[in-house]
């Protein structure tokens, strides 16, 4: 498809891939991986990529990363702790810990706080001032933690048991709401997304079973559901896929949903239309990210091991892409 491949690639499936903040005039990539590493690249205008730096976990897989707000850090979940990684130093101190591996962390920047937000198999949500060894607050949550997504004022929480848990992160973050049963299969990922004035108002929930979910957080409103990442209908069966990661365009609202099936979609949310389906890849699409202006599109190829041990190929490396996606996912193009 003519997209710019990133040199470099980690070794191992990328777990964790994240534009740098709109803070930083460049644009920065990292991606964390199940080889212990986290990577991070320069983006040129031109598409091509320059491997900056490169931090090893001692042999723990890396979960999830993110950035600081102001670009100068980055926060990687490893097992059963979260450390912060300064890129001017290059030097390494662990900031959170928890009773079982971190899946997820975000960095929260509020109007008159800043913290680290984990969320993990322990089934507890933490939040963090990075420098005390003492979380500021925890939640106990109802399951284990799989998937979180931070937009401030508005943090949720998709676990185990196909729950999700919406937090206020005003002031001092509370827990909102609690929703049971939006779908019937466990979440694998989710992206909160905003209205026409700019302000979260609810978030898409991504399933094992090729769905997403659109809750709305305003009640007059109701969820709305959708179907992607599946073969043809076919007369006998039709193969499903699980959605392994989604995001939304900063400027124009439109999804992004990346799947088992090696491919990835743009959705028209509020049009209820498909923009563009990809060519299927060889592997699976385990991440994607958005850069902060929305011009350019990352995805990450590997195993997800959703197939089991015996289609593992040692010859199948992972890859990373990048796409001009800005015109593609304006629904106005269409």
């Amino acid at each position: 498809m003519k997209d710019f491949e990133v040199i470099a690639p980690p070794e191992d499936t990328v777990s964790a891939l994240k534009f740098s903040p709109a803070a930083l005039p460049q644009n920065y990539l990292i991606a964390g991986s199940w080889d212990s590493s986290v990577r991070c690249w320069e983006v040129e205008q031109t598409g091509k990529t320059l491997p900056k730096a490169i931090k090893t976990m001692d042999g723990c897989p890396v979960l999830d990363a993110c950035w600081s707000d102001d670009g100068t850090k980055v926060f990687i979940a490893t097992e059963n702790q979260v450390k912060i990684w300064d890129l001017i130093s290059d030097q390494t101190m662990q900031v959170a810990a928890h009773q079982a591996p971190v899946k997820t962390c975000h960095w929260i920047k509020g109007s008159n706080y800043a913290c680290l937000m984990t969320g993990s198999w322990d089934k507890t949500l933490k939040f963090w001032d990075t420098r005390s060894a003492i979380p500021m607050l925890s939640f106990n949550l109802p399951e284990r933690c799989y998937c979180t997504d931070v937009d401030y004022p508005m943090a949720v929480v998709g676990t185990a048991g196909k729950s999700v848990n919406v937090y206020s992160l005003e002031n001092t973050p509370t827990e909102f709401r609690r929703q049971e049963g939006l779908l019937k299969y466990q979440h694998r990922t989710i992206a909160i997304f905003r209205d026409k004035k700019q302000v979260p108002s609810g978030y898409a929930i991504g399933s094992i079973e090729g769905r997403v979910v659109l809750k709305y957080l305003n009640p007059a409103k109701d969820r709305f559901a959708f179907k992607c990442h599946r073969s043809p209908i076919a007369a006998a069966s039709q193969d499903i896929y699980a959605i392994n990661d989604m995001a939304f365009h900063p400027i124009h609202g439109t999804l992004v949903t990346v799947g088992s099936d090696g491919t990835f979609c743009f959705w028209d949310i509020d049009g209820c239309k498909r923009l563009k389906t990809s060519e299927q890849m060889d592997q699976a699409i385990t991440k994607c990210s958005l850069n902060a202006n929305g011009q350019i599109f990352a995805y990450a190829l590997g195993y997800d091991w959703s197939k089991g041990y015996e289609y593992f190929s040692p010859i199948k490396k992972p890859q990373i892409f990048l796409r001009r996606c800005y015109e593609e996912l304006n629904p106005r193009n269409a």
